[in-house]
């Protein structure tokens, strides 16, 4: 039984691996996305890593749920690269939490970052003690070599 959910674990990794590393491609010729979440809930820089650039969009507009929360999208990775890790760092709480991990909270909805089932809903669930916390989140994408990009915006906890 322990070796079946371990088998499961990795391809659950696996999956929401491919599907956050396929979030990234798109034709640079596209034009804009055909839904875009408001500007003032929205953060979206690009920020050109050497010659790699990331897009990633963390959206804190409320939802009819019960707790607190963001959603964030990879919406363009580094060629090469692949998430492995999720960070909240403020002057009161340190969260990280591996894309493994992320998956298990998908499932069961503990607080910190989360990644559903088949990849499709990514976000970080916060405590109400949290709320209104000024800090950094930090996304971290890793090639074969073990080099590593770091992608880090400045939020507000809403």
């Amino acid at each position: 039984m322990n070796k079946k959910m371990s088998v499961y674990w990795i391809a659950v990794v696996a999956a929401m691996t491919l599907a956050l590393s396929a979030c990234g491609i798109e034709s640079e010729s596209s034009g804009a996305s055909s839904s875009t979440p408001s500007t003032e809930a929205t953060s979206q820089p690009d920020q050109p890593v050497g010659d790699q650039e990331i897009l990633i969009v963390i959206d804190q507009t409320e939802k009819p749920i019960e707790g607190n929360m963001f959603d964030f999208a990879v919406n363009k990775a580094p060629e090469g690269y692949r998430l492995t890790a999720m960070e909240w760092k403020s002057d009161t709480s340190h969260i990280k939490n591996t894309v493994a991990e992320a998956a298990e909270h998908g499932g069961n909805g503990e607080d910190g970052f989360y990644i559903s089932g088949n990849g499709q809903f990514s976000g970080f669930i916060y405590p109400d003690s949290m709320k209104g916390e000024k800090g950094q989140a930090i996304f971290t994408f890793a090639n074969e070599q073990g080099q590593e990009l770091a992608w880090k915006k400045d939020i507000t906890l809403k």
